[in-house]
């Protein structure tokens, strides 16, 4: 994410109900999420006034919550109007949205049930948006050494605090190496997506992507197929082997804080975004910003 918001400023954070002041949004260090990663999150963005696709990403909050085994306590109507609500507070029309429920402090130890569940909404201003011909560019991508885990071995299909570890861990490496982002591979070896947002790639003028059977199939990432069919284009959901990139034309990742970005360079190889890539682009931009 490109913009981080930091602890000693203005503005107002909803919590468990109510506006605190942003300095005094504070959680106990004995917090069950800090330490176990009891914690479910998502990240959603404001354009004009407007969240997009807000109750899919409150949906999407609330069943990854039940999936790690807690209920959140709130409704998705309730949690809807309490980020509309902050956004408000705020004074916000353009931001990035961020709800977070965790474990409190109640009770220390693997086993939790007692320790108390916490819903959490902050909202910042997100920065003036390069143009699409200046992102065109396309972003360079390191290959991470870590790997998206098997469903059977961790919670795969929740957007949940601890499956992100690797991919901070992947991505630090990628910028030490002058990368931007990291591309991951899955337990298998076959491509997955990169360390936050979900991968497309152009073979033979048809768009093809992973199938996400250990990574969230992202709700940016439907919004892409579904505005790329809505153009006639052929659209694949498969297993992509690594050694197949090569015949890549184009290359793009998609996601909520990434939109539609293109990925010119992953490791050594190296691609040109096109007229598809811009096309989607271009189109997502159009149904964000209305």
């Amino acid at each position: 994410m490109a913009l981080v918001p930091y602890d000693d400023r203005d503005g107002f954070i909803w919590w468990n109900g109510e506006m605190r002041p942003w300095r005094d949004a504070k959680l106990h260090v004995l917090s069950h999420g800090l330490h176990y990663a009891s914690a479910v999150f998502e990240g959603e963005r404001c354009y004009g006034g407007q969240v997009f696709k807000l109750r899919e990403h409150t949906e999407r909050l609330i069943n990854s919550a039940k999936i790690l085994g807690f209920d959140i306590g709130y409704t998705a109507g309730q949690i809807d109007e309490a980020t509309n609500a902050t956004l408000k507070a705020n004074g916000l029309a353009d931001a990035y949205v961020r709800p977070i429920a965790w474990r409190g402090s109640g009770e220390m130890g693997v086993a939790a049930r007692n320790a108390g569940v916490n819903l959490a909404i902050a909202v910042w201003e997100w920065g003036a948006y390069f143009g699409v011909e200046q992102r065109m560019k396309g972003i360079n991508l390191a290959w991470a050494k870590w790997r998206r885990p098997h469903p059977d071995t961790a919670p795969t299909a929740s957007k949940a605090a601890g499956l992100y570890m690797i991919g901070t861990m992947s991505k630090h490496a990628a910028a030490d190496e002058g990368a931007d982002d990291a591309m991951m591979l899955d337990h298998k070896g076959d491509v997955a997506e990169a360390t936050g947002a979900n991968a497309f790639f152009v073979f033979d003028g048809e768009l093809h992507t992973p199938t996400p059977t250990c990574f969230l199939d992202g709700i940016t990432r439907r919004t892409v197929m579904d505005l790329a069919r809505k153009r006639q284009m052929t659209v694949v959901e498969r297993v992509i082997k690594p050694e197949e990139l090569k015949r890549a034309t184009e290359s793009f990742v998609a996601g909520t804080a990434a939109e539609v970005t293109p990925v010119r360079r992953i490791g050594e190889l190296e691609f040109t975004p096109g007229q598809i890539t811009e096309t989607l682009m271009r189109d997502y931009e159009a149904a964000t910003r209305g």
